[in-house]
């Protein structure tokens, strides 16, 4: 039988490529070979399958077809592929390339992005008075100083002063765990306070379930695009990630069911509502196929909420659908109180409580008491509420400015804006731009930090609580022309 022709470009075949950039710092060439390779290695394209021919391919993408001979001799030289005389190239069957039967010794294929950490250092030494585009949380002015200072100024008055004075409980303070128990039943989510355990913040609390439940050469599949962070964060932990594309409604299913096919991954995380960056929330039927692929593949859902605040309640979670038997829920409160008080926490099937509890206590010991009374009493009081209440009204009319000052400026949202960040087509190549912009005082997130292996292209991240100055997009429009 004939091998079938697979375009790796296509959506049942492998993630839908952004743009190849004709400015970007890989060649059009080394773009197209490697788009090829990481399909190849990911078993989205099988051994056999035919790659587009040299005219198809060119023409699909615009680029000549001695473009598209280069970059298969690239395949060619790195083994991935054979050339078949008068029929074309075809995905090389290779003995590395099978499923092994135990857990590889050797270090992953993805290398930690190595400038993963570069917009979070540009968020923490800040040194510019300009609004920030790229950031990750809201600003400084959006944030409700009064209420935090209230809220510590109560728990340190009228709670046990004896909280400031010792370790917290190795779980986390009571009062804020069953204050979360009745905060999360309105998600659908049911658990008891005996079921969530605090974290400094909610990133760590995905650490403590990574590092208690995956070991090294683990296979875990992950949104993609999606923030950076979490990429290398796992890698660093020694797994292999399976990028699955990250459309309106949710995960790719068919690229999902062939990755878990090829791969047996142990985990899926996911941030499922208000996705960062394309604002994208998970339908109910997406939720409802992907609990059912985890139960028939036996791996974990890892379901990150951590914009849980600006978004409306009735959005399907997972962990409401499967009463947290494979979802482990995770969430926190830098997005909507204060990055730095660093109050996250994790709800967790009662199976897995001691295991994660003992990983926590390995990691940091505690988490500070006295924070996490102040959040408790700012969610039992309602003012938490309230004040969420106040930044999504804001946020509306935020982003409705927003996305009229980007369009009036020539660019494009590839996503339906929602939510804090807009994903946005600024026609250059992102990471030049954003170079450029930085010496002159702003901070962009370029698209490539939004992907598992590099992918330069036109796509970037805004904050539309921080894009609201006119001065940004005339000084945009101004960096386009240079690069």
């Amino acid at each position: 039988m004939a091998a079938r022709e697979l375009d790796p470009f296509a959506p049942n075949a492998a993630a839908p490529s952004a743009p190849l950039a004709r400015t970007a710092g890989l060649t059009l060439t080394e773009q197209l070979a490697g788009h090829f390779a990481e399909r190849i290695r990911q078993r989205l394209l099988s051994p056999g399958a035919r790659l587009p021919s040299v005219r198809d391919c060119a023409q699909r993408h615009g680029v000549s077809p001695h473009t598209v001979v280069a970059a298969y001799d690239q395949l060619l030289a790195q083994g991935l592929v054979e050339a078949r005389r008068q029929r074309g190239f075809f995905v090389r069957e290779s003995r590395t390339a099978h499923r092994p039967t135990a857990r590889p010794a050797a270090a992953p294929q993805h290398q930690p992005p190595v400038d993963a950490t570069a917009l979070i250092r540009g968020m923490f030494q800040g040194g510019s008075d300009k609004p920030a585009p790229g950031l990750g949380t809201l600003p400084a002015d959006w944030l409700d100083l009064p209420l935090l200072a209230s809220a510590l100024r109560r728990v340190l008055a009228q709670g046990d002063p004896r909280i400031a004075l010792a370790y917290g409980h190795p779980a986390g303070d009571q009062r804020l765990r069953e204050a979360l128990a009745v905060k999360l039943a309105d998600y659908g989510v049911r658990a008891t306070a005996s079921q969530i355990i605090t974290a400094g913040g909610a990133t760590q609390a995905l650490d403590i379930l990574s590092r208690t439940l995956l070991a090294p050469g683990d296979a875990v599949l992950v949104d993609e695009p999606a923030w950076a962070v979490e990429y290398a964060r796992l890698t660093r932990l020694g797994v292999r990630l399976l990028p699955v594309p990250r459309g309106a409604d949710g995960p790719d299913l068919d690229v999902m069911r062939t990755l878990i096919r090829e791969h047996k991954p142990r985990m899926y995380v996911t941030v499922p509502v208000l996705h960062n960056p394309t604002g994208h929330s998970l339908s109910l039927a997406s939720a409802h196929e992907v609990l059912k692929l985890a139960e028939a593949n036996d791996f974990w859902l890892v379901e990150d909420d951590t914009y849980s605040h600006l978004a409306p309640a009735h959005l399907p979670r997972m962990a409401a659908l499967d009463g947290l038997r494979r979802t482990l829920y995770v969430s926190g409160f830098s997005k909507i109180l204060t990055p730095s008080w660093r109050v996250g926490y994790m709800a967790v099937p009662p199976a897995l409580f001691e295991r994660l509890v003992d990983t926590k206590l390995v990691a940091t010991l505690s988490t500070p008491a006295v924070l996490e009374q102040a959040v408790a009493l700012c969610l039992e009081q309602g003012s938490l509420r309230r004040h969420a209440e106040r930044v999504v009204t804001r946020l509306d009319a935020a982003r409705h400015r927003a996305v009229q000052l980007a369009q009036q400026h020539g660019c494009r949202f590839v996503t339906p804006p929602q939510g804090l960040f807009g994903w946005l087509d600024v026609g250059v190549d992102t990471e030049q731009l954003a170079l450029l912009m930085h010496d002159d005082g702003w901070l962009l997130a370029p698209g490539h930090l939004f992907h598992a292996t590099r992918r330069p292209g036109s796509l970037m991240r805004i904050n539309f609580a921080s894009t609201q100055d006119a001065a940004f997009w005339k000084a945009l429009d101004k960096a386009r022309k240079r690069v």
